[in-house]
């Protein structure tokens, strides 16, 4: 299988979650990612609406982020934002899981706390659970990616790249992928910064990825790029 520019481009969310991302520069954003036609754009939660407004019309779909990113917000808040988020204008939604529960072993709270937030978004919303797995054991991973299958997720998602342990892996992802067995989305994230490690982990099995680097990847592609062996 090769990945050809564009190919690679209708998978990629590309993704602009600085704190300090201003109006225009969410506007000069949603216009580099119509121009580079990317699956989404995923942003800060106060810069729904006017990405919704700049992307009208466009096929590409506004995504944001809830409990976002420490993910030890409480489970009503999170829902909360999430009906916000989709209030404005979100099509798709990527949720933390609560560390804590996941490294206490609490799987039915970590999925109890995903299900609050599938429950708001009614209107066929994406929700993608980001389960920070440079945090969690092999087994740990396995249990997350469960316990978001059975609250109703879409995708599980690797990482909010904001974490000091670390983004994206193959590893991480090949388990992910294993783990859900293709019944739901596999999006790697953080640190993904050349076509290389991008083909890699569609490789490993990823089905979307997060990218904040998105022009300078795709720009490297010149016609398509073989994935490693």
């Amino acid at each position: 299988m090769t990945e050809t520019r564009h190919e690679l481009a209708a998978i990629i969310d590309h993704t602009l979650l600085k704190p300090e991302a201003t109006s225009d520069s969410v506007c000069a954003f949603c216009n580099e990612a119509q121009q580079l036609a990317v699956c989404a754009v995923c942003i800060s939660p106060t810069m729904v609406a006017l990405a919704a407004e700049q992307l009208r019309g466009s096929r590409v779909k506004v995504a944001t982020v809830i409990g976002f990113p420490s993910g030890a917000h409480r489970s009503e808040v999170k829902a909360d934002e999430a009906a916000r988020a989709r209030a404005a204008g979100a099509d798709e939604a990527d949720m933390v899981i609560n560390l804590g529960l996941a490294l206490s072993g609490d799987w039915d709270g970590v999925q109890a706390d995903i299900a609050a937030v599938r429950e708001t978004l009614t209107n066929g919303e994406i929700l993608k659970v980001i389960i920070e797995a440079a945090v969690l054991t092999p087994d740990q991973i396995v249990a997350a990616c469960h316990a978001a299958e059975k609250a109703g997720a879409d995708f599980v998602k690797s990482s909010t790249g904001f974490h000091p342990a670390g983004g994206a892996t193959g590893e991480a992802i090949r388990i992910m992928a294993a783990s859900v067995g293709g019944r739901l989305g596999v999006k790697a994230s953080g640190g993904i910064r050349n076509a290389q490690a991008a083909i890699a982990l569609i490789d490993a099995g990823a089905t979307r990825l997060g990218l904040s680097s998105t022009a300078a990847v795709l720009g490297e592609l010149d016609g398509s790029i073989s994935p490693t062996q």
